[in-house]
């Protein structure tokens, strides 16, 4: 790729989050705790999910691809910055920055369509309780499983080989913490038209497609809840289905805000705001919120322990 393009670009300079000594070290610290964090929630859920019997149901084997994914989308950013920012290494070459693209886009769309999964499995659950296990059966479960995962891996190829085509001839310095689409394309010097194109008609569909099966499957869900005559029970179960309908709006929100708009309204202390919120906090958010707080989990977790 690098002898592609013209103007023989073998690494990027990856700015991070501040330039100021102090505030790295603070930056640093903070974001440490936060991934040790991520590792060790996800970690925790996946592994209990594994060895305890109880929870090998379709609704655990969902949530352990989502922690799982988490984990992934965590460790492709966070350990970069945290070089960037403690010892101050902020080269990255250019296969690294184009390895690293494809993995998060990968990882970040697969968890777009695992939300959708995850949303019509609840659906099936409180909808249709009596034929739960025959439609979210073993096999179903885990072709969508591998759906939302090979679904990802598909759609970051296609924009990674994209974005593979564009030099860069003024600067090869990101003002990012990791590379993504939105600040390669700011630097680039090649007409962009149609990666922008085709990030819009793609992500567009993508995210169109995800959010009807989401809130469709929820207003069903809502729909149930309020035929359910006790108070306790309408008080739960809007708990958990407002929880997960805040992560579902926040993550998408965020990738709508990164990708679906015009190049000149891009603004890069906003966006890498933006970014750290699906990049870095919600692998930390969707633990605590799909697993963490499940009676079940809990109850598994007491025993393991």
């Amino acid at each position: 790729m690098a002898q592609k393009n013209s103007t023989n670009v073998y690494q990027f300079i990856l700015m991070g989050l501040s330039t100021n000594k102090n505030m790295q070290m603070l930056l640093a610290a903070v974001f440490i705790m936060i991934y040790i964090s991520t590792l060790a929630a996800n970690l925790l859920i996946i592994i209990v999910i594994r060895i305890n019997l109880h929870l090998r149901t379709p609704m655990y084997f969902l949530l352990s691809n989502l922690s799982l994914l988490d984990l992934c989308t965590s460790s492709v950013t966070v350990p970069r910055m945290l070089v960037g920012l403690l010892l101050g290494r902020k080269t990255i070459s250019f296969r690294g920055c184009f390895t690293q693209l494809f993995f998060f886009i990968s990882f970040t769309c697969a968890e777009i369509f695992l939300l959708s999964v995850m949303s019509y499995d609840r659906y099936v659950a409180i909808c249709q309780p009596l034929h739960y296990f025959v439609t979210m059966n073993k096999r179903f479960c885990t072709q969508l499983a591998i759906y939302s995962w090979s679904g990802g891996y598909l759609y970051s190829l296609f924009h990674t080989l994209l974005a593979s085509r564009l030099s860069f001839c003024s600067s090869n310095v990101i003002n990012h913490f990791f590379c993504d689409l939105p600040p390669l394309f700011n630097i680039s010097c090649t007409d962009i038209f149609i990666n922008i194109l085709m990030v819009f008609i793609t992500g567009g569909l993508l995210g169109l497609f995800s959010l009807l099966v989401a809130f469709t499957s929820y207003s069903y869900i809502i729909s149930s809840v309020l035929q359910i005559r006790s108070t306790e029970g309408k008080y739960r179960a809007f708990s958990t289905c407002g929880s997960h309908l805040s992560v579902v709006i926040i993550f998408y929100g965020t990738l709508t805000f990164m990708y679906l708009r015009n190049t000149s309204s891009y603004e890069l202390e906003k966006d890498r705001v933006v970014s750290i919120i699906y990049a870095v906090i919600t692998p930390l958010l969707n633990p605590l919120i799909y697993s963490l707080r499940n009676r079940d989990i809990k109850t598994a977790l007491k025993k393991a322990l």
